[in-house]
């Protein structure tokens, strides 16, 4: 080959390709030495039957869409939306220590994901918004008072709109690696560079009519360890075993259309519409928002200057788009406290 961009690109695919169908190294849990840090806190590692232990799954019937969520734990309700393209899953190495410091935790998967029904339509963030203040009335994780939220990248999308469009359900709301349909600044015109366009070329991809499900059909494992490859700074936490989980729920009858869904909904002119009349009234709750080092940064912060009255925020060294799964150890101390 003699085109050296194209011979590097070639290199790099065969090694996300050798993460998504091989690396047996990942699969025993083993953590390149590389990455190890001496003195450093150690990672919390799922293990489902001690898991299982605290947290149970259940079921409930909001406007008649079956919501799937995992709940456990005691004390101050807390409830965890996840991201695209994940499931609760994305919240296991977070939710024990949060059910441990007093917090009874429910973490979610939104219409279209996980484990919850996959409708023709209700992709929107109105809908969604409707649909968690649907599952907080159903679970009675109000009748004391608000509740406690917390989001990461799509979640945060519905999670903005349901502290928007119901206020007096939320007492305080943390967002994490996320942009906001029509109030996040937009991109400058142009051609990205090799580092945004990595980052964000989902955005328009995902948004096309049916492309997309044609071209991920049959590919969906390949193309979920590719993403996680390329978004996260510490890949190798997306282990098989962990690529198996999301490739199952997002191979679900229409998991791939309800995933771009959300997309096609949150910027198309209706979805942008709505958020930007939802910025016109700012939310007075206390905000937290947080972005990885290697990810959005500062980005959610500033966005939601814009539209909430009481901001605060950080960014997470070392940590790329999947704060969840990466720096869960940071995470939970951000939450911890802040809804403290």
């Amino acid at each position: 080959m003699s085109n050296p961009a194209l011979a590097a690109l070639t290199i790099r695919s065969r090694r996300v390709l050798a993460a998504a169908f091989t690396a047996p190294t990942l699969a025993m849990g083993l953590v390149p030495v590389a990455h190890a840090q001496v003195g450093a806190p150690k990672t919390p590692v799922y293990q489902a039957e001690a898991f299982r232990k605290t947290f149970h799954d259940g079921v409930a019937v909001v406007d008649g869409t079956r919501i799937h969520y995992v709940e456990g734990g005691h004390g101050s309700p807390l409830l965890l939306v996840p991201g695209w393209p994940e499931s609760w899953y994305a919240w296991r190495l977070v939710m024990p220590a949060l059910a441990a410091s007093g917090h009874h935790v429910v973490a979610i998967d939104p219409r279209g994901m996980g484990d919850s029904d996959h409708p023709e339509t209700g992709y929107d963030a109105r809908t969604a918004a409707s649909d968690l203040h649907g599952l907080v009335t159903a679970l009675g994780l109000a009748t004391s008072g608000p509740i406690d939220v917390a989001a990461h990248d799509v979640g945060s999308w519905l999670a903005y709109a349901y502290a928007a469009d119901y206020p007096a359900d939320v007492r305080k709301l943390a967002v994490f690696e996320a942009a906001l349909a029509g109030i996040t600044p937009p991109a400058p015109a142009g051609t990205p560079d090799d580092a945004v366009n990595l980052k964000t070329w989902h955005f328009a991809f995902n948004r096309l009519p049916d492309l997309p499900e044609m071209l991920v059909q049959g590919h969906e494992r390949a193309y979920l360890a590719w993403l996680f490859n390329q978004k996260a700074r510490k890949p190798w936490v997306f282990t098989p075993e962990v690529i198996d989980e999301y490739t199952r729920v997002f191979t679900r009858p229409g998991g791939a259309r309800a995933a771009f869904s959300y997309y096609r909904e949150a910027f198309g002119e209706a979805g942008i519409a709505q958020n930007r009349e939802r910025a016109r009234k700012k939310l007075q709750m206390p905000v937290l928002a947080v972005g990885g080092q290697y990810g959005v940064g500062d980005a959610l912060q500033n966005t939601m200057k814009l539209a909430a009255a009481d901001v605060s925020g950080t960014v997470l060294p070392g940590c790329g788009h999947f704060v969840l799964e990466e720096c869960p150890i940071e995470v939970t101390t951000q939450l911890e406290t802040f809804f403290k």
